[in-house]
């Protein structure tokens, strides 16, 4: 399976772009599907690479954050509009696959407070019949429910465990892989594996969801913003691994199901 074509962005002319790009998307539905990668992606580590899959296009735009610094996100098109203020702006949607630490690492270094977001581990994890209390990631949220073939799945598969090499410490690599210029193709592909089957993924899980559900995952999601925000946030927190529903009760639940 290929990947889905891609472009880096490591000019202020090439921020320029895809900003007219994002600003002539419509507004309907869900364009933007973002990820982040970086070395100890958080307040306490740095941002490289901003991945932004623009859906109409099939394409996937890799930011150069470490070359560019915070040019990525005040670099103004003619009318003013930054990636700063799209990535703030409720008006436009933007789609991660758990946005925590990403949130975290946008709001500490660039002061970017994210607006307009949805988080599809959420969203997977409301739309379970039952068994909210722990959520998964994004590996076996592809595996299990993502909207393409087996071979595709393999292909995935085969992609992720290549990066992984490249970057994890305990697999032999490192996580300045990220920062090395110019980028390994596996780097490269590894980025656009991360976002390409979010759509898919986000579809399936928020059209399994009742309007009670959808109310919730909106809510949740922007506490995750929020507490990703918060001085005492601690990004490797074991906390993480449980979902949010546990606090609810179990007529929350039932209401929540109609």
């Amino acid at each position: 399976m290929a990947s889905s074509p891609s472009t880096l962005v490591d000019t202020e002319a090439g921020i320029i772009s895809l900003i007219d790009k994002i600003k002539e998307l419509p507004r309907g539905t869900p364009s933007l599907f973002l990820d982040l990668e970086g070395i100890s992606l958080s307040r306490h580590g740095s941002l490289s690479l901003l991945t932004i899959y623009v859906l109409p296009e099939a394409c996937a735009y890799l930011v150069d954050v470490h070359k560019l610094a915070s040019a990525s996100f005040t670099t103004a098109s003619p009318d003013g509009t930054t990636l700063k203020a799209i990535l703030e702006s409720p008006a436009i949607t933007k789609v991660f696959f758990d946005v925590r630490n990403d949130s975290d690492a946008l709001f500490a270094h660039y002061g970017i407070d994210l607006k307009g977001i949805e988080d599809v581990q959420l969203m997977e994890n409301a739309a379970r019949p039952g068994r909210r209390r722990y959520i998964i990631g994004l590996e076996k949220t592809i595996q299990n429910f993502a909207p393409i073939t087996l071979g595709q799945k393999q292909d995935w598969s085969v992609v992720k465990d290549r990066g992984v090499r490249l970057f994890h410490p305990t697999k032999g690599g490192t996580y300045e892989v990220f920062n090395q210029r110019p980028l390994d193709p596996e780097v490269v592909r590894y980025c656009v594996n991360d976002v390409q089957f979010l759509p898919g993924l986000r579809d399936k899980f928020w059209s399994d969801l009742s309007p009670a559900w959808k109310k919730r995952v909106v809510e949740e999601t922007e506490k995750r913003v929020k507490e990703s925000q918060a001085p005492g946030y601690e990004p490797q927190s074991q906390s993480k691994k449980f979902g949010p529903w546990e606090r609810m009760s179990e007529d929350d639940l039932l209401w929540g199901s109609f």
